[in-house]
């Protein structure tokens, strides 16, 4: 946290879980200024009576808005861009929503940042983003690409712009844990799509880790992917079902629209340009220009060998793993102590 010392820090849709565990862990260190920029007035009080904290000062706005954006960017020094469109079959259906947030909303951040001169920009993308199929993830692909078609006009001694890449936060709003908790307590069946879908697995923390760690290693254009485990849906359920100790039945309900069986973090194209950083790989920029010659005479040899990397090739954890790593969530240990009728 030292990287983070009298820097005025900005985070967008900063009531949302990512922002409030950021707030968590940086609120207490030396920052001289935190900035929560988003447009909802009612979480925005709610968090500020919670905190009391001076550092940190609340924003009204919407990225989509550039004015807005402007204003709360005016002095910052490092700005995390997590405010976004994120419930797949609400993008499905409002397509242009999405086009609007994530893609419109993320080119006024990163022109705004651009334009004052701030030190660095982390976008926060998802591994939906890759081979996406539906429309969170085609638009979130895109907004990686308005990140780095900016980044190629920059130097590194500008505004240094990079994304980071991570799969299914646990327990992070309108994720499937606290679903599958909440039809648990109600007595209800466990709906699972596919038995066989696979989703990563990464707590909050370590999806705030990866943010920080792109703050403190990023080049320009650099996309920053978290190497995590992965489970099939069925394993998670009955792996909250053990620590729950329920009967429960799991309904088997068919696909949503648009799911895909597994998620990709990172293409093999972008391994053969990565580097491995142990828990991160830092997928460099393709800084090829417009020369459309180079793509016909310099392909790549490496990448023909290479595997994508996705959540049916990785780290598959067993039903007692995934139990270990859900009892290392603040969230699920609070839901057990109320089930279990402790204080």
């Amino acid at each position: 946290m030292n990287s983070l010392s009298n820097k005025v820090i900005m985070i967008t849709g900063g009531t949302g879980s990512f922002g409030n565990e950021l707030l968590q862990l940086i609120k207490d260190s030396d920052v001289r200024e935190i900035r929560i920029f988003s447009r909802d007035e009612l979480k925005q009080e709610q968090m500020r009576v919670r905190l009391k904290n001076p550092k940190v000062k609340f924003y009204i706005g919407d990225i989509r808005d550039r004015a807005s954006v402007d204003h709360a960017m005016s002095g910052v020094d490092l700005a995390f861009h997590a405010a976004a469109l994120k419930q797949v079959p609400s993008c499905e259906f409002f397509p242009m929503q999405a086009v609007l947030t994530n893609i419109v909303g993320s080119h006024n951040i990163v022109e705004s940042a651009i334009a004052h001169r701030i030190q660095s920009l982390v976008l926060l993308s998802t591994d939906k983003a890759v081979f996406p199929v539906n429309a969170m993830g085609m638009s979130k692909g895109l907004m990686e690409k308005v990140g780095t078609a900016a980044a190629r006009r920059l130097s590194d001694s500008e505004t240094v712009i990079s994304s980071v890449r991570y799969g299914n936060v646990m327990y992070s709003r309108g994720s499937v844990i606290p679903l599958f908790i909440d039809q648990i307590k109600q007595g209800r069946p466990l709906t699972v799509t596919d038995p066989n879908m696979t989703r990563f697995l990464l707590s909050l923390r370590h999806a705030i880790d990866l943010v920080v760690f792109a703050f403190e290693n990023a080049q320009q254009g650099d996309i920053f992917v978290r190497k995590a485990p992965a489970s099939t849906v069925q394993d998670l359920a009955q792996a909250l079902k053990n620590l729950f100790a329920s009967e429960v039945p799991i309904d088997v309900i068919g696909t949503r629209h648009a799911e895909k069986l597994f998620e990709t973090l990172a293409t093999a194209g972008e391994i053969a340009q990565s580097q491995d950083m142990g828990d991160y790989l830092r997928v460099r920029m393709d800084d090829r220009d417009l020369n459309y010659a180079k793509y016909f005479t310099e392909g790549n040899v490496e990448e023909s060998a290479l595997d994508d990397y996705t959540s049916h090739n990785t780290q598959r954890l067993t039903v007692p793993e995934i139990e270990q790593l859900l009892l290392s969530l603040p969230d699920v240990e609070r839901d057990l102590a109320l089930w279990r009728g402790q204080p």
